[in-house]
Formats: C-alpha cells, sequence, structure tokens
C-alpha cells in the first residue's frame, strides 16, 4: 500500500508545498547563478530511473563551461557552497512533482553505468530514484561504490514509511554539517573502480 500508492501521494503533495516554500530560494539562487556565471541556470542529464527507464534530471549549475579544465577546476565559488549545502539539488523537486523521482530513494546514477552493476545492484531500480536515500546518510561521498550500492538496494528490499522518515531526518542532520561531503565528488567513477576491480582479481 505505501509502496504502491502511499508513497507517490507523499511525493507530490510535499514536492508541491516545497517548491511553494522554497520559491524565494530557487529564484534567489538562479539570479545569483546568472550574474555569477550567466546562463544556462540549470544543468540537466538523462539518468536512469525505476527499471531503468530513463529521464531528465535537473540541478542547478555548479561550472563554468570550459572543456580545457578538470572537473575541480570548473566549480565556481558559488558552485561549491551549493554543492556544500546540496542546494544545487533543489530543481529535483519538479522530477519528484512530475514523478520521475521520490523525495527518498537511491541517487540516480549515469546512463554509462548501466552495464555494470550485478543481478544484485540491479534491484536498486526496483524503487525510483530518489533525491535522498540510504546510502546518502550512511556516509555520502565517503562510502566506496559497492558500499554505496549495497545500501540502495537494501532500502530498495525494505522500504516503508517509517524508513522514508528516518531518512528525512538524516537528511537534514547530514546536510546542516556536511557530513561525508566531497567538493567534486566521486574521485573515481564506477566504470573504473569496476576495471580496477577486475584488474586485481587477475594479478592475485
Amino acid at each position: 500500500m505505501y509502496v504502491n500508492f502511499l508513497k507517490r501521494i507523499f511525493d507530490l503533495l510535499f514536492s508541491f508545498l516545497l517548491i511553494l516554500f522554497l520559491s524565494p530560494v530557487l529564484l534567489f539562487i538562479s539570479l545569483l547563478i546568472l550574474f555569477s556565471m550567466g546562463r544556462p541556470i540549470l544543468f540537466n542529464q538523462i539518468r536512469p530511473g525505476l527499471n531503468k527507464d530513463s529521464f531528465r534530471m535537473y540541478k542547478f549549475r555548479t561550472m563554468i563551461q570550459d572543456n580545457n579544465l578538470d572537473d575541480e577546476s570548473r566549480i565556481t565559488k558559488v558552485g561549491g557552497t551549493l554543492r556544500k549545502l546540496s542546494l544545487d539539488e533543489l530543481p529535483q523537486l519538479f522530477n519528484v512533482f512530475l514523478g520521475d523521482m521520490s523525495l527518498i530513494g537511491p541517487r540516480p546514477l549515469l546512463e554509462e553505468y548501466n552495464d555494470y552493476y550485478s543481478d544484485f545492484e540491479n534491484k536498486r531500480f526496483l524503487v525510483k530514484p530518489g533525491i535522498s536515500g540510504l546510502a546518502q546518510v550512511k556516509g555520502r561521498n565517503q562510502l566506496s561504490w559497492d558500499q554505496k550500492l549495497k545500501y540502495d538496494v537494501e532500502y530498495a528490499e525494505k522500504v516503508n514509511f517509517f524508513l522514508d522518515l528516518k531518512i528525512f531526518f538524516l537528511t537534514i542532520y547530514v546536510v546542516l554539517t556536511s557530513s561525508g561531503f566531497k567538493r567534486s565528488g566521486e574521485t573515481i567513477n564506477l566504470i573504473q573502480s569496476r576495471k580496477d576491480n577486475l584488474n586485481n582479481i587477475k594479478t592475485e
């Protein structure tokens, strides 16, 4: 009942209320990005959602557009602050309202990772991706890929109202304390991690 019906009702209601309540913040951040980095204000990217169905995910832009620089160097001072406070994720409230995402669920990763999950890890796609999830409150970017995906599957298998409520309040704590935060996100992507693991097995 909760997963198939109530969770969507809660997502629809609370995403609408949060968009309404945070509209001055969304406008302020938009203007801040416009005057500090120019257009576009939003960054969007195709990500796999429920059952690996693709959708367009939105974030506030945090990087300048310069392909000659690495990701760390492209992050602006404004962008770094938005990332640290997780404010760059706020546009995903519209993804939640539209039904592509949930407030709570596994974070949507890159489509290019789709072929690198084990059968066990593919269970993370049995639920909608979320703005925050179990892995984010268990260590965020301090976790290894194996740990993150394990927590994603654990959430997919145990999802219920009280677990979502717990993750919601823990997310507030994580954001306020910047727990597990890394300025440029992952230091190594999933594909490289899996290739490194394979090479290690071959050399043992």
